[in-house]
Formats: structure tokens, C-alpha cells, sequence
């Protein structure tokens, strides 16, 4: 009896796994939560803490008395301050926050930086790039005969030189760290949001008329290797893509309806936050912060706990 029901359970198991989509690719790109802690001042500033210097750093913080912490936190105004005016606006505060959200994308790139950077110049031309990443397969092409590898490098090559040379602002065909952060990482600058669309497009359009149909969209996340109807997900899908991707009701997606599903414009919390923060320290109302007014509410941005920045401070910032 026992071997029976293992029987009828390994079954229902493999029954499962062919109702759930044989490839599905994460293509759409939500902006996170500043913090999972509830915007709640008048009760804790834990949500500015996490917004302002990041989950990971808000955590250290009772590693500081109040006096470092300040100090800290007026180190950190002076990067803040691009312009070195001596008033940070909403607009530096907001890329303040968003680096700090974004750090891990920056310590991945540094992380890798010297495999590309092959003549340690501190920047990663495309050549470097195209013989670090394709060196082998333009060196010894005999060795890839199967049409599918040769596909894929003559695919990938021109590509990723076309989103190398949208993401080298000065056109100089190498990349500082910045500009490599957003070649790896495009998803995340809006300068490469237009790359992203079109190299979806690209990725879904089987027929090749520059736009997405329904039976497209769907074969992009699903499979149908088995007999049967489809499973109720992806009849989910196919209502959304009629309710809500399909926005002109032409039947097929062009680039904007593409960039509505894998962009969405939900809500800028980094902007949002930034002006909480500079509606809640502008003494003078001018809507710019100096130093001393964010010192004069420093438990809102960095509270009476520590951060990281003491070793961080040390560091080289460049790749932040």
C-alpha cells in the first residue's frame, strides 16, 4: 500500500511540473521598496534610515554614539553635494538614494572590473570587453560548428556592442565604471531603458515584424511540450495580455506597450522620499538643505545608531 501511494505521488508530481512553464524569463522591472518598515514618523524614522543609507547599513548602526554618527552624516552631505554648491537639492538627494539602493549592482561591477579592464587604465574599452568576452570564439571559430553556438555569438556580439555604445555617453568607446555599471545593468538607467525595450522585442518577435503578438508573448514564458489544454495560467496570461498589455486592442504589442510591461511607471519612491526628507529639514523653506539643517535633524536620516560609513568612508567611492 505504501508503494502505491508513492506511486500516486511521484505521479502527481510530474503531473505538476509540466502545468508549470517550461522557460519563464523575468522581464519585467519593478522599482523596490525603499524599506519593508512602514513610512511612520511620528512613531520611528526606521523607513528614512533604510531609504537613506540602505537595509544592510541601517542595521550597524548602534555600532556609533550620536557625536560620530553626526559626524558621519556630515561626511556623507559633502558627497551628496555634486555640484559642491553647498546646498543639497531634492534632485542629488534622490541619486543619493538611489545609488545606495542600487549599491550591490556597484559591488558586482567592481567585483568583476578586472577581468575586462586588460590594461588597468581604470576603463574598459570595447575592444577589452569584446576579447575578454569573445576573444575565444574570434579566435578558434572551426571549434563552433553547431549552428546554434555560431547563432548565438553572431547574435550577441553586435549586440552587445550597440548597447556598449549607448551606455559610453562621451562616445570615447570606453567605458568608466558608470558607464560599465550601465552597460552590465541597463534595466536600471534611463538612458538604456530603450535598449532594454528593443532587445526584448527582439528576443520575442519570431516573425520579425517588429512588434509582439499574443502567441509570441505566451511562447516567451511557456512551453507546450505535452498534449492538452493549457494550463490556467496561461489562459491568465493571455486575458492580461488582451486587458493590459495589447493597450491599442491591435492584437500585438509595439515598443511603447513593451515598455508599459517591462517598465512599469509605478511610483518614483526615491523621488518621493528625497522631498519627505528635504520638506522635513528645510528650516528656511527654500527647498534646499545646507549641512547644518540636516545635522539639526540628523536622527531623522541616520538616527542615534551607527552606520557602515566608517569603514566605508575610507574607501575608494568611485564605484558607488
Amino acid at each position: 500500500m505504501d508503494i502505491y501511494w508513492l506511486t500516486c505521488l511521484l505521479l502527481l508530481c510530474v503531473v505538476e511540473v509540466f502545468n508549470k512553464p517550461t522557460y519563464k524569463n523575468e522581464r519585467v522591472h519593478f522599482d523596490p521598496e525603499l524599506s519593508r518598515d512602514p513610512h511612520e514618523d511620528n512613531q520611528s524614522h526606521q523607513y528614512d534610515h533604510e531609504a537613506f543609507l540602505g537595509k544592510e547599513e541601517a542595521t550597524t548602526f548602534d555600532q556609533l554614539t550620536p557625536e560620530e554618527s553626526k559626524e558621519r552624516l556630515g561626511k556623507i552631505v559633502d558627497r551628496i553635494d555634486g555640484d559642491k554648491d553647498g546646498y543639497v537639492t531634492t534632485d542629488e538627494l534622490k541619486s543619493w538614494i538611489n545609488r545606495v539602493q542600487k549599491r550591490y549592482i556597484y559591488e558586482n561591477v567592481a567585483k568583476v572590473w578586472t577581468d575586462y579592464d586588460l590594461n588597468k587604465d581604470n576603463k574598459i574599452s570595447w575592444d577589452e570587453y569584446k576579447k575578454a568576452t569573445y576573444g575565444y570564439y574570434l579566435a578558434n571559430p572551426e571549434e563552433f560548428q553547431d549552428a546554434t553556438d555560431q547563432f548565438s555569438f553572431k547574435k550577441m556580439l553586435p549586440r552587445d556592442e550597440r548597447r556598449f555604445k549607448t551606455a559610453d555617453l562621451d562616445g570615447d568607446t570606453a567605458a568608466s565604471r558608470e558607464e560599465f555599471t550601465a552597460f552590465l545593468h541597463p534595466e536600471e538607467f534611463d538612458h538604456m531603458k530603450d535598449i532594454v525595450v528593443l532587445e526584448t522585442l527582439e528576443d520575442i518577435d519570431k516573425n520579425g515584424d517588429g512588434h509582439v503578438d499574443e502567441d509570441e508573448y505566451i511562447a516567451d514564458m511557456f512551453a507546450h511540450e505535452v498534449e492538452g489544454p493549457e494550463p490556467d495560467w496561461v489562459k491568465t496570461e493571455r486575458e492580461q495580455f488582451a486587458d493590459f498589455r495589447d493597450t491599442n486592442k491591435d492584437g500585438k504589442m509595439d515598443k511603447e506597450e513593451i515598455r508599459h510591461w517591462i517598465l512599469p511607471q509605478d511610483y518614483d519612491h526615491a523621488l518621493a522620499e528625497a522631498r519627505h526628507l528635504v520638506y522635513e529639514s528645510d528650516l528656511n523653506k527654500d527647498q534646499l538643505l545646507t549641512k547644518e539643517e540636516v545635522l539639526e535633524n540628523w536622527n531623522m536620516f541616520v538616527g542615534s545608531q551607527a552606520t557602515n560609513y566608517g569603514e566605508d568612508l575610507t574607501k575608494n567611492h568611485d564605484e558607488l
